[in-house]
């Protein structure tokens, strides 16, 4: 199986840890990572998945983010756009996505905590959906 990895590189020093979990446990579930695409922020990867689900080396999409909570709603509004424009994309192109971003109402420390497995899950729920093809 092939995937391509897209990463915000807002809170890089979550994402880009993710990042490699990601890459790791691709590997050891036999998948190969044909591209690994960094983004701005979260906001801005529905861009580079879209081109991503377009190539034919491209099997399935991991998405990764940390969408930390602020003093206003901001993380929500990123949050709730991301999901919604994700899951049209997986329908219109009919290839797996995998999310892993963490948020919208988290902190630094619980995102920190939870990055590797996020990213784990996000890898792990890729593979099964192809499997369902």
């Amino acid at each position: 199986m092939k995937i391509g990895i897209v990463t915000a590189e807002f809170n890089s020093f979550i994402t880009f840890k993710m990042e490699e979990a990601a890459k790791k446990y691709a590997q050891e579930n036999n998948c190969s990572v044909t591209h690994a695409i960094r983004v701005p922020g979260s906001y801005d990867m529905p861009f580079a998945i879209q081109l991503l689900l377009k190539k034919q080396d491209v099997d399935a999409v991991v998405v990764l983010g940390a969408i930390i909570q602020g003093e206003t709603k901001h993380d929500e509004v990123i949050g709730y756009a991301l999901g919604k424009t994700i899951h049209e994309l997986t329908i219109q192109y009919e290839k797996p996505i995998g999310f892993g971003v963490l948020g919208p109402g988290i902190n630094a420390q619980q995102a920190e905590k939870r990055a590797e497995d996020y990213a784990q899950r996000a890898v792990n729920a890729a593979i099964s959906l192809f499997k369902l093809k």
